[in-house]
């Protein structure tokens, strides 16, 4: 059963403080690392994540950057073939595989394929994660999508962003309040209402890329008619011709992180 969002409005305040305090920061961190960051991307199944946001993971762990990313599923579902089990194991040897390529750590959730809950508890893991881990910033599914996975996952990590944050929220780590912005990635599955809002140029992180999510037997072509690969390396011709970058990808943010106040023009 879905539950209903219960803190709409002092979550968005708090990550609108978060927003205001840092989040323009990161596109021109991109070009030069601060030290001792880390970013935490979040995916509802093995292979979200990297598909749609590895280019950028893969130029912050070379500038320095510390990349963790969170599966909340392994979707073991996605094999007509074989049973989950199995071929959850071979998504998780596959996972491993290409966050190694990418420079990052790979956690795992306790959730099933197509049954992520956008319940309390999922809430309070994702902020337990967010706890241990100490991300600056957070790479998600945008909120709306065909997939209930996707769209369930961006709803628990916004509200587990302020949970994280909270004194009061008792879990395993003590409270975190240093998550400077939220960012949504580019995914076919996620598109209505999407609005590209920061590029980031990835030319040179492009074969890396590949290298990593060929190491998922479904990207590759060998399990699902959709594809992938085709479809992320033209859209990243896309937006890079639009960007000026040759090959980037785009990330949009909430509506309020979008306010911009000056004294002048810049």
């Amino acid at each position: 059963m879905t539950m209903k969002r219960n803190w709409p409005s002092r979550s968005r305040v708090a990550l609108l403080l978060s927003t205001l305090a840092g989040t323009l920061g990161f596109p021109a961190a991109a070009q030069t690392a601060a030290p001792g960051r880390t970013i935490l991307a979040i995916g509802a199944h093995a292979g979200d994540m990297e598909l749609t946001a590895g280019t950028l993971l893969i130029k912050q762990h070379k500038l320095g950057d510390r990349v963790v990313i969170l599966h909340m599923t392994l979707g073991e579902g996605g094999n007509p073939q074989v049973s989950p089990s199995i071929y959850g194991a071979q998504k998780k040897r596959e996972a491993l595989a290409a966050d190694s390529v990418i420079g990052a750590e790979a956690i795992f959730a306790p959730y099933r394929d197509g049954e992520i809950p956008n319940d309390e508890a999922a809430r309070r893991y994702v902020a337990d994660v967010i706890r241990q881990v100490k991300p600056s910033y957070i790479i998600t599914h945008w909120k709306n999508s065909i997939h209930k996975d996707h769209s369930n996952t961006s709803a628990i990590v916004q509200d587990a962003v302020l949970l994280a944050s909270l004194e009061g929220v008792v879990t395993q780590h003590p409270a975190y309040r240093g998550v400077r912005g939220v960012y949504y990635a580019e995914n076919w599955e996620d598109s209505e209402g999407f609005v590209p809002y920061i590029y980031y140029g990835v030319k040179d992180a492009m074969q890396q890329w590949r290298t990593a999510v060929t190491k998922y037997e479904f990207i590759a072509g060998k399990i699902s008619s959709f594809p992938y690969l085709d479809y992320y390396e033209a859209l990243s011709t896309v937006r890079g011709a639009v960007s000026g970058k040759g090959k980037a990808i785009a990330f949009d943010i909430d509506e309020f992180g979008k306010r911009r106040v000056l004294d002048s023009l810049p």
